[in-house]
């Protein structure tokens, strides 16, 4: 599978580090209660077909990655920074 970073462009995916569902960008309030901060931590969906991951690219320029792709074919649909990725 091939990545493209936003900085360095199209990698190999050894180059990074997979972390899991791009939820992480979606953190609950501090407030949020403890229903929503379990569902946070420990709930994730298991989909066929598309999905948004975080990638670090580890072995490149330590950007986190939003990679959008597609669990069943394996196809990078597309990817940003994830400082600039919606939430």
């Amino acid at each position: 599978m091939r990545i493209t970073c936003p900085n360095c462009g199209e990698r190999d995916r050894r180059e990074f580090y997979y972390q899991g569902d791009a939820v992480a960008l979606s953190r609950p309030a501090p407030d949020a209660g403890l229903e929503a901060w379990d569902d946070y931590l420990h709930n994730r969906e298991n989909p066929a077909g598309d999905t948004r991951d975080l990638w670090f690219h580890e072995a490149g320029c330590g950007a986190w990655v939003v990679v959008t792709r597609n669990t069943a074919t394996h196809a990078v649909l597309d990817t940003a920074l994830a400082e600039r990725s919606p939430r």
